[in-house]
């Protein structure tokens, strides 16, 4: 059975005498390169390891003198192309994992793999931040973003100080804080969390995608806790299948407890997911259960779900039960409540406390957002980009609706093209008027992806059923012009983003914008 953690009181941490006295990320004479790759597999060292190292770059445009320079394979290049422009700039010693000649006096470390050297020597650099403040991690295929927001809200509440790393913003206390990726490469992430600490951070909460753990971000990350939301169908233009999924977010799960760091540890899961026993077999630590099922160690019975928001009781033979009423909305909210409750209540909080915290939050941005003009229709804006989060949205407003569903939706370029049908499949069958249009098509012939979108749509959609407009700001205007009182129309795909990748542009493009211009022109 689980046992509570104990209340986590807001607190301090001391830092070590290394970091007392040395200031993070400047030369000191201190931060010497044996150091820094004391936990990296090192098969060679030509040079003197016992240089000081000033910065960490992985950019050789970024690369100042002084600098350990870590040329990693990418994508689209590999680092190991540019250690001549990195020994231009200045660095002092570079990591690499393939024979590459320097000049004398730069140091040269051979490893095995240098995304996890990266990973491993940010740590090192940074002061092992993760060990020095109370860290939650959160992965899963949908639910991060308002799983971890509502877990930051709980324990705001509770007196403590957050750091929040996710997909809409990263954020240390109040201070809002740009994203590039959700979650930061291995450098960046150590940095962030350096600051946290720095400016008194007593719990970090991060949104922890597939691709940070398989090209090991978060690598040099300890967690207290981790949560899994659920694994359905994404990114398979990445993994090859979904095995290989899986094993990425499995992987957050057998760190849990391998570390060095103090205090107690857990995993909150989803019971309900059919993924849920393989990682609790992962777990060497104690596991909490959520879901509707009756094995879940924390249940909701008695949901209620509106077009304002959803109530349910959490049951549970450990915390008993305890009534929440929600100002977000869908089923999927009620999955999501339920994973940051069993994350508070399993801290220590009391149930009363949790609840209290949960019931003010009034929604995520981009997340089933409402935009309201005072029109006399409902029109929602969602990030819903996968199979598995378009049908929990689009099932979630035909429940609430009393007229029709328009929904305006499309999938990205150079992305799972397997998806695509399947979405618009999904979009036939819960929307009574569907609308193709264009996500972000990056490289991809915008087009292109509506033909494969529209041969799924096609198996539940005769002609007529449905509207192709692959401009997405007229597709938006047409969906708000054609609704009706009591309708309801949903802008699914892009949520709280503010651009459209168009080929290599990144144009300034926000849903919600354009449903409020397109209200106000009615």
């Amino acid at each position: 059975m689980f046992k509570p953690a104990g209340r986590i009181k807001p607190r301090r941490l001391k830092m070590t005498a290394r970091w007392d006295i040395i200031p993070v990320g400047k030369g000191t004479g201190l931060l010497y390169l044996k150091d820094l790759i004391k936990s990296t597999v090192v098969y060679k060292i030509a040079g003197n390891k016992m240089v000081d190292i000033k910065g960490i770059a992985y950019d050789s445009r970024c690369v100042e003198p002084g600098d350990l320079f870590v040329a990693v394979e990418g994508y689209k290049t590999d680092g190991h192309y540019y250690v001549s422009q990195a020994v231009e700039a200045g660095a002092a010693a570079i990591m690499v994992q393939q024979e590459v000649e320097v000049p004398p006096g730069v140091t040269r470390v051979l490893t095995d793999n240098t995304r996890t050297g990266l990973a491993q020597v940010s740590a090192e650099f940074y002061g092992n931040p993760c060990r020095q403040m109370r860290m939650v991690g959160v992965t899963g295929t949908n639910g991060k973003t308002t799983t971890t927001n509502l877990i930051a809200t709980i324990y705001r509440s509770a007196g403590q100080k957050i750091g929040l790393i996710g997909t809409i913003a990263n954020y240390i206390g109040d201070r809002k804080l740009n994203v590039s990726h959700t979650t930061p490469e291995s450098t960046d992430l150590q940095k962030l969390l350096r600051d946290m600490v720095e400016e008194g951070v007593d719990l970090g909460v991060i949104e922890v995608s597939s691709h940070a753990l398989s090209l090991e971000r978060v690598m040099g990350c300890e967690y207290d806790v981790a949560v899994f939301t659920n694994l359905t169908q994404d990114h398979l233009d990445f993994h090859q299948d979904m095995e290989e999924y899986f094993e990425a977010k499995a992987k957050l799960f057998r760190c849990i407890g391998a570390g060095v760091k103090k205090g107690p540890k857990y995993v909150v899961v989803n019971g309900d997911d059919p993924n849920a026993k393989r990682i609790v077999s992962e777990v060497r630590v104690p596991v909490i259960t959520y879901g509707l099922s009756e094995n879940a160690d924390i249940r909701a019975v008695d949901i209620q779900v509106t077009g304002n928001g959803c109530s349910f009781a959490a049951q549970s033979k450990i915390y008993g039960p305890v009534y929440l009423n929600m100002k977000i909305t869908g089923l999927f909210n009620v999955y999501n409540t339920l994973a940051a409750y069993s994350v508070g209540v399993a801290g220590g909080l009391s149930p009363r406390e949790v609840k209290e915290a949960l019931e003010t939050v009034k929604g995520v941005p981009g997340r089933f957002e409402l935009v309201n003009r005072g029109q006399d229709f409902t029109v929602v804006v969602d990030y819903a980009h996968t199979p598995d989060g378009l049908e929990n949205i689009l099932k979630a407003a035909k429940d609430i609706t009393g007229g029709r569903l328009i929904t305006v939706f499309g999938c990205g370029g150079d992305r799972d093209r397997t998806k695509r049908p399947i979405m618009g499949e999904i979009a036939g069958r819960y929307s009574d008027m569907p609308i193709i249009t264009s996500d972000n098509p990056r490289s991809e012939d915008p087009l292109r992806i509506i033909e494969d979108v529209e041969e799924g749509l096609k198996r539940v959609k005769g002609p007529g059923k449905y509207r192709v407009i692959p401009d997405r700001r007229e597709a938006i205007r047409a969906a708000v012009a054609g609704a009706r009182a009591g309708d309801m129309v949903v802008i699914a795909g892009k949520g709280h983003e503010g651009y459209q990748i168009v080929g290599a542009q990144k144009n300034h493009f926000d849903d919600r914008e354009e449903v409020g211009k397109a209200l106000e022109a009615l």
